[in-house]
């Protein structure tokens, strides 16, 4: 008996690593298979994950992205193929006039501009603006034009927006050196209905525009029609020759030439009268006179860039034919102006045609005070010898008006402005005593402007 229970008890001992290596075994089969499942649900997951993602790509290509900047609102598609954006333009004045109290303007508070601007593009292509002005006592359409891009050097505008003349014209109303433009923008039309063909050669070396308009006289905006056979050409051409030379010193430097040719008929050709910085009447022609005949403008323009220093400088002539009354005789009058205006941002900021962006945003908190600008301008403009006295008033209409002006320009943010400026109008005239009031003296004038633009 003992002698069969050791020989067990040795079987079994001889046998065990035999048993221990086949569990084994089983337990890493069983491991392996949970694995495989293991990795076949991560597959799975995977593979979900991944149509997932797929699907999410494809619904944020046309879903639409919606942004609040200082450009804006806009809503632009996933593709950025099209977009709308909705942007304002709000100035508010106020004009206060020094000098003998009897012949001087009242002192007032004006709401200047208050625009709602819409614009957009379709398919990458296709373009439009509407510009609504609120200020004034009615609601007026500044601009409404369709725009086809074929290429940067191809654009097409059709509708009505600024003519392509007058340098500082053509500047944003929001990023003029001074409140109100020079007397030199007096002499070339302003918004007007017609289709533009315009584009950049050489990478922007070269921009140009022409286009053909329904014609519009002297600082004049066209209504919504224009039903008669008489039209202008307009045209403007403008080089940045050293554009990419970013080293010299002229890089800044771009210059151009801008005009246009037409014919008009009736009073309604001739312009409504030529303002001062103060926004006074001293120049208009009597209420007989009306135009008929060629007209025409042309302009040089130079600008220079560099760091915080702008200036520009452009000279218009602008010529009209008309009569002292509908049977009176023909004869060809011509204006003249010229302006030079320069501006140097204190703190440093790039000037710009297109404005100036702080560095820092208005916050006494953090003690940061965005940019300062000082501006000067001179500007003159005389009107034909020959305009006195059939077509114009010697005692109502000065000859001649040269004004100075001085300003500080302080951009709160890149939305916010505030102005400062100082203008002193000197009027020559043809009489000792002229009957218009503001024409006995100086214009001396203090205007400031709180501006919203985004």
């Amino acid at each position: 008996m003992k002698s069969l229970c050791s020989l067990l008890i040795a079987g079994c001992l001889l046998y065990a690593p035999t048993f221990t290596f086949a569990a084994e075994t089983d337990q890493l089969a069983a491991l392996r298979e949970q694995l495989r499942v293991l990795d076949q649900r991560i597959r799975e997951l995977e593979a979900k994950q991944e149509n997932k993602d797929k699907a999410a790509a494809e619904a944020a290509k046309t879903a639409p992205k919606i942004a609040v900047t200082d450009k804006g609102f806009a809503v632009t598609s996933g593709d950025e193929a099209n977009s709308v954006r909705i942007r304002g333009l709000a100035q508010f004045d106020s004009r206060v006039f020094f000098g003998d109290r009897a012949y001087v303007a009242n002192t007032a508070f004006v709401l200047r501009r208050a625009r709602l601007i819409s614009e957009g593009t379709f398919a990458k292509i296709y373009s439009f603006q509407f510009v609504t002005e609120f200020a004034g006592s009615s609601v007026s359409v500044q601009d409404a034009n369709i725009g086809v891009t074929l290429s940067k050097a191809a654009q097409l505008r059709f509708g009505k927006f600024k003519v392509p003349i007058g340098l500082e014209w053509l500047q944003s109303d929001s990023w003029t050196f001074f409140v109100e433009r020079s007397a030199a923008t007096n002499l070339v039309p302003n918004r007007d209905v017609g289709a533009q063909l315009s584009g950049e050669l050489a990478k922007g070396v070269v921009n140009y525009a022409v286009g053909v308009f329904g014609g519009v006289p002297d600082a004049a905006t066209s209504s919504n029609t224009d039903f008669d056979n008489d039209k202008s050409v307009a045209a403007r051409v403008w080089i940045q020759p050293l554009k990419y030379a970013a080293e010299s010193p002229l890089r800044g430097l771009a210059f151009g030439l801008a005009g246009d040719t037409g014919r008009q008929k009736s009073a309604s050709a001739l312009t409504s009268g030529y303002k001062t910085d103060g926004q006074q009447t001293f120049f208009k022609y009597r209420s007989t006179v009306v135009g008929d005949g060629e007209t025409w403008h042309v302009s040089p323009q130079v600008e220079y860039r560099r760091g915080p220093f702008g200036a520009e400088a452009e000279y218009v002539v602008s010529t009209v034919n008309a009569r002292p009354t509908a049977a009176g005789a023909k004869a060809e009058l011509q204006n003249k102006a010229w302006q030079l205006a320069g501006g140097y941002v204190l703190t440093g900021e790039n000037s710009s045609y297109t404005g100036v962006v702080p560095k820092t945003t208005f916050n006494p908190t953090a003690g940061t005070w965005g940019a300062f600008e000082v501006v000067v301008r001179y500007t003159d403009l005389k009107i034909d010898p020959n305009a006195f006295p059939l077509f114009a008033d010697p005692a109502a209409s000065a000859n001649e008006a040269s004004a100075v002006g001085v300003g500080l320009n302080w951009y709160l943010s890149k939305t916010v402005r505030g102005s400062l400026d100082y203008f002193q109008t000197h009027f020559s005239n043809n009489v000792a005593v002229p009957t218009t009031s503001i024409l006995r003296q100086d214009e001396k004038a203090v205007t400031t402007r709180v501006q919203v633009s985004f």
